[in-house]
């Protein structure tokens, strides 16, 4: 029989968090806009491997039940799915999945993600047997970058005057993930 504590030991995959609107070449960051749904989920999959108890291979199976969501504003979320892409033709800042959030200011938000696995054993011939309880894996943060827009008619560009409204926007600035 696998305990609690030596499926809890085993190595489990940390699921990715994964951006629907991920900064090109950065899959540490997200970028969307204030008052629009950002869509995210868990990359994460059924994880099988062999171990020794007593000397004795036992096949262990972890399988995702469970996804706890911190978006970094003060909401949280629970959910049975990992979430997914949006499907093709739907309006992407207003189509809501099971993983999507509404910021309502800008900022960097650290997004959390947990997933809980229920894990299985079989030894020789046997099919799965439940191991009571479950294990709960913590994923590596990312960064979701919510901006505002505002736009006004200007007669002069940054370059002739720096003083110029939006001369301080953040697209002018080194944005978060070039940051060192």
């Amino acid at each position: 029989m696998v305990t609690l504590e030596e499926f809890r030991r085993l190595p489990l995959p940390a699921s990715e968090i994964i951006f629907e609107n991920g900064v090109e070449g950065e899959p540490m960051y997200g970028i969307a806009l204030i008052g629009h749904h950002v869509n995210l989920w868990a990359d994460s999959e059924e994880f099988e491997t062999t171990t020794s108890i007593l000397g004795a291979p036992v096949d262990v199976k972890a399988t995702p039940i469970e996804y706890r969501w911190t978006y970094d504003d003060g909401q949280y979320r629970t959910t049975p799915h990992a979430g997914e892409p949006r499907p093709d033709g739907v309006d992407p800042y207003e189509y809501k999945t099971h993983t999507s959030i509404v910021y309502e200011e800008a900022g960097n938000y650290d997004v959390a993600l947990e997933t809980v696995y229920a894990g299985y054993f079989r030894t020789g011939g046997s099919g799965w047997i439940p191991i009571p309880g479950v294990a709960v894996v913590a994923s590596d943060p990312k960064v979701n970058s919510i901006w505002k827009t505002e736009t006004r008619l200007v007669s002069e560009d940054c370059t002739e005057n720096p003083d110029g409204w939006a001369c301080e926007s953040p697209f002018l600035k080194t944005p978060p993930w070039e940051q060192g």
